[in-house]
């Protein structure tokens, strides 16, 4: 596997999509990145910027091969990074006439494909023969709007073949990004979906009014949530301190820059979920999450109090306010 590929394709155009292209382009010479609308590839390419995401971010579009053809850049890759939210993976890739069984995969995609609740690794190896030895999994503390700045960042690459996931880390490995490795793929990818929905929980405090001190014993309780529950899906031996399980779900929780957090509060401010989706006019991946992790720890009966309030208020209607104050007893 040759890390210094000019054969790497990005499919996705949003931020995180944007951010990978960036770190890929510090490594290598050229890219392939496929975009879905051929006027958004046009104005790209007049303003060498993406136009509707981190448009501070300036390319080198020479270095920059644009596709509107998902099987043509699946066909000119041999390592595709995925970057779209998790609930468009199966409209994008669901018609491909392309073998993907041979290809290498680096999933930027922190959410589970919500039809069957599959990981994103699950979904490619059921669907496409993907060898789960051929996919990575991007995890870690990380948002978009960081390395578009060019802040020191830290990301965790996972993956069964931990010398493939070396190299795939070495592909977004910058001086502005420093990056390891795990073995863990399920307990990263777990954990980077359930972290969304304690963001939304959290973003839920922060409307009705709760402060610093609460937010503290919600995060805490909220690892030892994710904690259980990864290691009834996936029994390893894991550090849920490290960056790639804490550090992730901290930055999502308090950032600023979190889209997770922000629909939780408005939620929390009186925003149905409709009103809140209208009003950010971007996806929160934890919303979907929600129902999922839900259905999934049917069968594992984990305790998950943060995530079961969320689902109550997300899904069941449940009274915002009400449901967190049940959920303060139930903390400690």
């Amino acid at each position: 596997m040759n890390i210094k590929t000019d054969r790497a394709g990005v499919i996705g155009s949003g931020s995180w999509a944007t951010a990978i292209a960036k770190m890929l382009l510090e490594n290598v010479g050229q890219i392939n990145w496929f975009f879905r609308k051929t006027d958004t590839i046009e104005s790209f390419r007049e303003l060498g910027n993406n136009p509707r995401y981190l448009q501070n971010v300036e390319f080198e579009t020479e270095r920059i091969n644009f596709y509107n053809d998902v099987d043509k850049i699946v066909e000119n890759s041999d390592i595709i990074v995925l970057a779209v939210p998790s609930a468009f993976l199966p409209e994008i890739l669901g018609n491909l006439k392309t073998d993907l069984s041979s290809k290498y995969f680096l999933s930027g995609i922190k959410g589970i494909v919500t039809h069957e609740n599959l990981l994103v690794v699950e979904y490619l190896n059921r669907y496409f023969n993907v060898p789960f030895e051929n996919v990575g999994v991007i995890a870690g503390p990380c948002h978009a709007e960081e390395v578009a700045l060019e802040k020191l960042s830290y990301l965790t690459v996972a993956g069964i073949d931990e010398t493939k996931a070396a190299n795939f880390a070495q592909l977004i490995q910058c001086n502005y990004i420093c990056t390891s490795t795990s073995d863990d793929i399920w307990g990263t990818e777990y954990t980077s979906v359930i972290k969304n929905i304690v963001a939304i929980g959290a973003g839920i405090a922060h409307g009705l009014g709760y402060g610093d001190n609460f937010q503290a014993v919600l995060v805490s309780n909220a690892i030892q949530e994710i904690k259980r529950f990864v290691d009834a899906v996936h029994p390893i031996s894991r550090d849920i301190k490290d960056s790639a399980y804490l550090g992730d779900l901290l930055v999502t929780v308090y950032s600023q820059f979190s889209r997770n957090r922000l629909l939780g509060t408005l939620i929390g401010r009186g925003y149905s979920v409709r009103s809140a989706f209208l009003d950010m006019n971007m996806v929160a991946e934890g919303y979907y999450a929600s129902k999922s992790i839900h259905e999934i720890n049917r069968q594992h009966q984990v305790y998950m109090p943060v995530c079961d309030a969320v689902y109550n208020i997300l899904y069941n209607n449940f009274q915002a306010k009400k449901e967190m104050v049940r959920l303060t007893e139930k903390l400690s």
